[in-house]
Order: C-alpha cells, then sequence, then structure tokens
C-alpha cells in the first residue's frame, strides 16, 4: 500500500489507508490508479436497471443492489492487480446531497446512512483484497445540474449546503472526498472549505464542454486558480472529467497550472453534454482508442498518474487504458 501520512482525526474510524494521507499519494510508488465512475450509465443502458434522479446510492437498500455495487468495486480491483496499478474506488453517492434526493423522497437522515454505508461497504471490498494499492473515495456531485446550473452559489454557501454531506461521511473510513463534475469554482471553494473543516483530503474534478471551458464559461486554468487562491492550495489535485479527450486535449498547455491536474476521468462519447443528456441509446465510442488518448495525456503530462472512464464506459476501457497508460 502507499505509504502515506496518519490520520489527525480522533473521530473518525481507521482505515486500511489512514485517512489524510491522499496528501501524499502521488508520491507513492505506484505510476497510475485507476478510477471508474461510468457505473450509472452502465447500470441503466447496458442492464436496464432504472435508476431515478441518476442515483445509484439506492441499490444499498437491497441485497441485490449491493451485489452490483460490489462487483464494480472488485472488477475493478481485479483489473488493477492484473495490470499492476493502484486504484481508487468511487462511492455512488454522486447525489446522494440533500437537493437531488428530494424528488426521491429520502430524508437528510436517510441520506447520512446511505453516506456511511457506502463507505462501509467499499471498506469491507477493500480488506478482501490487500495486494492491491486501494483508497477510498466520497465521491460528491454538484448540487444542481452539473452542465447547465440554474443557481449559482457563493462559495459561503456552498461550503454551508456541502457540509451536510461531508460531515456524514467525516465519520467513515474515508481517505479522500472527490467532488465530481463541477460547473464553476466557487462551488469548488465551498466544498474544498467544508472538507478542510473536517479534516478530510478534497480532489476537486471540474467537468468542460466541447471548447474546453466549464459550462459556465470559465477556464481550466481560471477555475483552478481560483479554487487555489481562495483555499490556500488546500486541494490535493484537480481532476476533468465527463468530457471526451477531443473537448479538452487542445486546453492542456505547459503552464503552471497545469501541475495541479492531475486526474482524467474522460467519457467514451464524443457528444456534448446536451446530446448526451437527449440520448436513448449508448454511444460507449471506441474504447482502444479512448485509452490511447488518455495515454497520451500521460505521456504529455507525466505527473498525471490518475486515469479512469466516466459517462459511456466500462470494463473494457478500464482495461485499455491501463494497457496503454502503464510506463
Amino acid at each position: 500500500m502507499p505509504q502515506l501520512s496518519s490520520d489527525k482525526s480522533s473521530t473518525r474510524k481507521a482505515a486500511t489507508v489512514a485517512p489524510g494521507r491522499t496528501a501524499n499519494l502521488l508520491n507513492s510508488d505506484t505510476d497510475l490508479f485507476l478510477v471508474y465512475v461510468g457505473m450509472e450509465t452502465d447500470l441503466i443502458f447496458t442492464r436496464g436497471i432504472d435508476l431515478p434522479g441518476f442515483a445509484s446510492y439506492p441499490l444499498l437498500e437491497t441485497e441485490d443492489g449491493r451485489a452490483f455495487l460490489k462487483e464494480y468495486l472488485r472488477n475493478l480491483i481485479d483489473l488493477g492487480r492484473v495490470e499492476g496499478t493502484g486504484v481508487i474506488l468511487e462511492s455512488p453517492t454522486w447525489v446522494a446531497n440533500r437537493d437531488r434526493a428530494a424528488p426521491l423522497g429520502y430524508s437528510p437522515a436517510q441520506l447520512r446512512y446511505f453516506n456511511q454505508q457506502a463507505v462501509e461497504l467499499m471498506d469491507e471490498v477493500r480488506s478482501e483484497a490487500r495486494d492491491v494499492p486501494t483508497l477510498i473515495s466520497a465521491n460528491l456531485g454538484p448540487r444542481d445540474d452539473a452542465y447547465a446550473p440554474a443557481d449559482q452559489m457563493n462559495a459561503d454557501q456552498a461550503e454551508h449546503y456541502h457540509s451536510e454531506q461531508i460531515s456524514a461521511l467525516s465519520a467513515t473510513a474515508v481517505d479522500v472526498v472527490s467532488a465530481y463534475t463541477l460547473a464553476y469554482s466557487a462551488e469548488a471553494i465551498g466544498i474544498v472549505r467544508a472538507a478542510q473543516r473536517f479534516d478530510l483530503p478534497v480532489i476537486i474534478s471540474f467537468t468542460v464542454e466541447t471548447d474546453g471551458r466549464l459550462p459556465t464559461g470559465e477556464t481550466l486554468a481560471d477555475a483552478i486558480t481560483a479554487v487555489d487562491t481562495a483555499t490556500n492550495a488546500y486541494t490535493t489535485y484537480f481532476m476533468i472529467n465527463c468530457a471526451h479527450p477531443d473537448h479538452f486535449a487542445k486546453t492542456l498547455v505547459d503552464e503552471p497550472w497545469i501541475q495541479r491536474v492531475k486526474g482524467i476521468v474522460a467519457n467514451a462519447s464524443r457528444c456534448s453534454h446536451a446530446e448526451l443528456d437527449e440520448a436513448e441509446e449508448l454511444d460507449d465510442g471506441n474504447p482502444r482508442e479512448l485509452g490511447e488518448q488518455l495515454a497520451d495525456i500521460k505521456r504529455r503530462f507525466p505527473h498525471i498518474r490518475v486515469l479512469g472512464g466516466c459517462c459511456g464506459t466500462d470494463m473494457r476501457h478500464m482495461k485499455c487504458i491501463a494497457e496503454a497508460s502503464k510506463s
């Protein structure tokens, strides 16, 4: 396992890889970590499982649902073992926050339970495979539509809002909080501040449109700089997710801000977010081509050591990414 620093919080459970250690994750001997967040589209389009509100945490309510979740986690760990990589397990809690759960009828108390149960399940799976460097990430999503947020919060509002979910996660064996598919920097700043209050490492992942800019028009450079400036660079590292490499590869330039980007979690499809929202069939792209494109980015920027698949991807894509990207 990566040799990382010790946990500073006395109120949290001990983990196999202690919380707080992710800050030194990229100083470990593991050259590549795989991460997978395409489970929901795979369940909906490939397996025919209905996920109202794109919520996968309700799967925790049934034995069959928990079996599905464990299957995805174990498949990623097995791939890491075969390919000699580390893995970062993501919890099924991307929309397990108050506003996104209310239309589904879940209360804040139920959400706290789901967030904590998700991490407990992941820790159980990780305990079965101590031979693979494995970290547990609590997956957070935006308060509003990731691609067209109607009401944008300021940083203080975002900190208050996301503290509810992060508070629940702070009592678990989670190693890091990862906020995915964020569309504007103020929400990211609030999430980072909330994570810092609860002594949790945090990863921020922005999404971009086909022009390489965030849905709100910010450039990646400006968004990352704004977050780091407002939070004294507390974020462990930044990522890009839910976009195809064609959408952002040209915006990745050798400037100081790019050193803060250490992960890419790409869509299989070249379609825009608007096109994907309207799609009735899954566009799984070309797994081998996607792997080569991400490997090319890693060759251009060797400090990027976290790669994976988002919407439209499955273990075929993950295998191609791993095979193409190993040094």
